[in-house]
């Protein structure tokens, strides 16, 4: 997401600091906190800008799923977990403000108190806080949940809190968390710790625990489903923070219904015919030619597009690099140059899209140019440790995606690529590329979703030109997502979005550690020592322009190993409603459109009124 570079430009170390009228890492508690400035909202605000403390509570919203689910445990690796359970039905400690760049509110715990040598920190529970089946909200709660997740969770958490060495109860309200090391982002990432009841787990193994109704502390509670297909939250009428400064004017809806659809066309003309309400859509062709019709016209369904200021980050086509055919850097390289974004963003996107040249696309952390400066300095001293990951080109070359304008700088392309082939090994024979083993070159790409199919139709024919065939299909969500985790692919279509200060999240995309850890979002099984010792410099730095210099080094290294075919970004979300519903005059500024309308839209006709 981007970044307030005024603000942050003051703050010339990375530091947490507290509350600005409690003045700095002070020896008691604090109900907020941020990294690298003081929080927008003082101590006793009354609500965040974003949201209308006045707006009316009562009516439904229908939001859609896709795919199926079958669980709903969102803390563990097994299942398809249903939509909405974070925010509605579990919530951490401290909640993240939409406005800023990372900043904390207590919530759970209403206060937050960070030790002098920062290798601890204490949070003291909030008196009212309760769980949906009326219990106290105690310490010993939020210490099993942390135990529980940690131990027999999904992988990620352990990632995460890998440096959290334990939680010890202090009493009946107040729990301490000892850290392995110190690093400026850990007491926030612990302020994030979601909880959950002991009951919920029961005597269930929790890798286990899927189908059992979850209890959480959350303004919903799930009151029926249907598995795979429909779930439905229902307001909790008990609900202890619904005045609460962190949820005033916030989850204004008394029921949320999300219906699970298979199919894009069938999802889009669902939308059409009023099963759902909301939409916010991926799908360039659907956007510009199939969102329109007499619903439209007469203003029934409104399509709007919402700016954002998110970091881009990175998507796209990614290699897994753990196959032979894809082990030589070179021949990645040739398959991306053979991609043609200009002629899809004419012909398939309409021209919504920009290109992806960067893993913090539309940020100040991307790399632009030659590396100059601090950058320069940093990314030689780790030549000189390891020459073969910091090549001389990095300092030479200006890392471009593929530029392909016309049919002559398309055969250009196709050119280079096919000599970048030859010198990898592979030279075409009866029309078909391959080595000299006799291996081909073919490869398929795993597929989440038909709206990339028309994608990797035109690649396809230009791939084709250079003797490689790819084939490509789309496959059950549960299908995807498990194949995924086990790395079991040779390409697929991934994301990576980027927070406004990117930190431990780092690891799990591209650290040597998580390229074979299932799991792990380390699609392409990264394993370079340099990557590592940057990921490195930007979690523990302490100074904020040492972190946008260790992480325009990590982009460039990123880029030169050529470990995806980049895609595009969009820096608007386009979304498709019901005009039923109103949302506040001042939208956030770093955000998830279905989260946003969730969390702080309401319906027009509302049942009653906010006391």
């Amino acid at each position: 997401m981007a970044l307030d570079r005024k603000r942050l430009a003051r703050a010339v170390f990375v530091l947490l600091i507290i509350s600005s009228t409690l003045g700095g890492l002070l020896a008691h508690g604090a109900p907020s906190v941020a990294l690298g400035y003081t929080p927008k909202y003082r101590p006793g605000f009354s609500h965040f800008d974003y949201v209308n403390p006045r707006a009316p509570r009562g009516g439904t919203l229908v939001l859609h799923g896709d795919g199926n689910f079958d669980s709903f445990n969102p803390y563990v690796l097994k299942g398809v977990t249903v939509e909405g359970l974070p925010g509605a039905v579990f919530e951490p400690l401290m909640v993240s403000s939409l406005d800023e760049p990372y900043s904390l509110y207590g919530h759970l715990a209403e206060d937050i108190h960070i030790a002098r040598d920062k290798k601890s920190v204490i949070f003291r529970i909030n008196a009212d806080a309760r769980f949906s089946d009326g219990s106290t909200v105690t310490a010993q709660d939020v210490k099993f949940t942390f135990d529980t997740i940690k131990k027999k969770g999904h992988p990620f958490y352990r990632f995460l809190w890998a440096d959290i060495k334990r939680a010890q109860v202090l009493g009946r309200r107040s729990i301490k968390f000892s850290f392995a090391r110190v690093y400026p982002e850990l007491p926030l990432i612990t302020a994030q710790i979601p909880v959950f009841s002991k009951k919920w787990v029961s005597n269930t193994p929790f890798e286990k625990l899927s189908r059992t109704l979850p209890i959480g502390t959350g303004p919903y509670v799930v009151e029926k489903y249907r598995l795979g297909k429909e779930v439905t939250y229902k307001r909790n009428p008990r609900y202890w923070a619904a005045n609460k400064n962190t949820r005033r004017g916030m989850f204004n809806f008394d029921k949320i219904v999300y219906k699970y659809y298979k199919d894009e066309t069938v999802r889009l003309e669902a939308l059409k015919a009023g099963e759902f309400h909301f939409l916010h859509e991926n799908y360039s062709k659907l956007w510009a030619r199939e969102h329109g019709g007499p619903k439209y016209d007469s203003a029934q369904i409104k399509k709007k597009l919402f700016a954002h200021r998110n970091n881009a980050g990175m998507q796209g086509f990614v290699f897994n690099t753990r196959k032979s055919l894809f082990k030589d850097r070179r021949v990645r390289k040739a398959i991306g140059l053979a991609y043609d974004f200009s002629w899809a963003n004419r012909n398939l996107f309409y021209n919504q899209y920009v290109r992806c040249d960067s893993y913090f696309s539309n940020s100040e952390l991307a790399s632009t140019g030659l590396p100059t400066g601090a950058e320069r300095r940093l990314l030689k001293r780790y030549q000189n440790k390891h020459p073969e990951h910091v090549p001389q080109r990095i300092f030479t070359e200006v890392w471009r995606p593929s530029q392909i304008g016309n049919a002559q700088s398309r055969r250009d392309h196709l050119k280079r690529a096919k000599a970048l082939l030859e010198q990898a090994g592979w030279h075409v024979r009866d029309g078909v590329l391959q080595n000299s083993k006799g291996q081909r070159m073919e490869f398929a790409v795993m597929l989440a979703g038909r709206g990339f199919e028309r994608i990797l139709d035109a690649y396809a024919h230009n791939l084709r030109k250079l003797g490689i065939t790819i084939r490509y299909r789309t496959v059950d969500v549960s299908l995807y997502l498990r194949r995924a985790r086990t790395f079991d692919f040779d390409m697929l279509v991934s994301s990576y979005p980027q927070s406004q200060l990117p930190g431990k999240e780092l690891v799990n995309f591209w650290h040597s550690s998580t390229a074979d850890q299932e799991g792990s979002r380390n699609y392409a099984g990264i394993k370079n020592p340099v990557v590592d010792a940057l990921i490195k410099d930007i979690v523990n730095t302490s100074s904020r322009s040492h972190r946008v210099t260790a992480a325009r080094a990590l982009d460039r290294i990123l880029l030169h190993g050529e470990y995806l075919v980049p895609n595009w970004y969009i820096a608007s979300f386009r979304v498709a409603y019901w005009d039923r519903f109103r949302y506040p005059k001042k939208p956030p500024l770093f955000y998830d459109p279905t989260r946003w309308a969730v969390s702080t839209w309401w319906s027009q006709e509302p049942v009653r009124q906010t006391p």
